[in-house]
């Protein structure tokens, strides 16, 4: 078998592979979405166990979805609710990473702060929708509130963490090749640290939209959360 023939064959054969991954995700789906539907077939039409509007079939959920498209309600909604996410989110990017970075260079902060990020981070994001509407009303600056707080802290330990794993080697070697302290932040703390500092922005961007949706749940602003309230 030639070089040449042996590449075709493992092309081929990650390409069924892909097609088998994609069938059985579709088939799953597919069955998760049946046990639905026989579960509210079951449920209300048959046993009369809970009210039609209390747990919608997959069908109904579909007609509701084609309405709000068709209206352009969600359409609005998602529109209103990324632009405050990714607003929210870049804010508590750079509020995160300034405080991570500052918590690794001086010892003070990381002694005496990090104890309080940490137990404020690990407060539920919908406890600062009462200070984001005392403070800035039924606005979209308190939804934006409501995902800076939420995402933030998390971020900022999580770089300070990333930080703090790089090996103590590489600004061992940076120094004995001469290096200065902001050429050791630029060419080797920020280089080594992205992949966990990627993770962190990761891991942020999920608090962020949880924050999101607590925050327009409990205003007026129109969004996904709004728009969950209203068809509840």
């Amino acid at each position: 078998m030639t070089e040449e023939s042996k590449k075709n064959k493992k092309l081929k054969w990650n390409r069924h592979k892909k097609v088998r991954v994609v069938g059985e995700q579709l088939f799953f789906l597919a069955v998760v979405i049946f046990i639905w539907q026989t579960a509210y077939i079951l449920g209300v039409n048959v046993f009369g166990i809970w009210k039609a509007y209390a747990v919608p079939s997959p069908v109904g959920v579909y007609h509701g979805f084609i309405d709000l498209m068709k209206n352009g309600v969600l359409l609005r909604a998602t529109g209103q609710s990324i632009l405050r996410g990714i607003i929210g989110y870049l804010i508590a990017m750079g509020l995160g990473g300034l405080l991570g970075f500052l918590m690794n260079h001086f010892d003070y902060l990381n002694r005496n702060m990090r104890p309080l990020i940490m137990g404020i981070q690990a407060l539920p994001s919908i406890c600062w929708v009462p200070f984001s509407i005392l403070w800035f009303g039924l606005t979209p600056k308190a939804i934006i509130f409501v995902v800076v707080m939420g995402s933030a802290f998390s971020m900022a330990i999580a770089v300070n963490n990333a930080i703090r794993n790089i090996p103590p080697i590489y600004k061992k070697a940076a120094l004995t090749m001469g290096a200065k302290k902001w050429q050791i932040y630029w060419k080797v703390i920020v280089p080594a640290s992205i992949p966990e500092i990627i993770s962190a922005l990761k891991q942020g961007w999920s608090f962020a939209w949880r924050a999101l949706m607590s925050g327009e749940v409990m205003t007026a602003c129109i969004g996904l959360g709004q728009t969950l309230m209203t068809g509840r």
